[in-house]
């Protein structure tokens, strides 16, 4: 590729990464339309899984989702039987959100779901490309963290 094509493909890179989170996203609701539940209420489960024990507030944060959608999409949640509020330890106005026991093999499936999802978006990619394609990915989020919280490049993020 020349310069200029170069200068022209990396003015478009916001819009690139974009595409692609919104096509993945579309792909995986595809895949996982057998589980009778949202994109967000998927994607809600899973932070609540990595996040367990944060606050809602905490969980919006996280997810970069604005609280009162997160709110309506964790009421749905609550009331199917997959999280429950538990109340916060040091905060009396907070509530916790934890996993029921239910959760667990919608989330098993969830995960396989996403791999699925994730094999057509690689397809065609050698396992050095994957690799390079996550490091040099890694490498931007690594930017941006240290560019949005005011930190020299390789520090923690915010």
């Amino acid at each position: 590729m020349d310069p200029q094509h170069t200068e022209e493909a990396l003015r478009g890179l916001g819009f690139l990464i974009r595409d692609v989170s919104r096509l993945s996203a579309r792909n995986f609701e595809r895949h996982a339309v057998e589980l009778g539940l949202t994109h967000a209420q998927c994607r809600a489960l899973c932070y609540v899984q990595r996040y367990e024990g944060a606050s809602q507030a905490r969980l919006a944060e996280c997810s970069d989702t604005d609280p009162m959608t997160l709110g309506r999409v964790l009421q749905r949640l609550e009331a199917e039987g997959y999280i429950a509020r538990r109340p916060h330890p040091n905060d009396g106005r907070a509530r916790c959100l934890v996993l029921r026991p239910k959760a667990q093999p919608v989330l098993e499936r969830i995960w396989q779901l996403a791999d699925a999802a994730q094999a057509d978006a690689l397809a065609g990619l050698s396992t050095a490309e994957r690799t390079q394609l996550v490091l040099l990915l890694s490498r931007l989020r690594g930017n941006l963290e240290a560019a949005v919280c005011g930190l020299p490049a390789g520090e923690a993020a915010c």
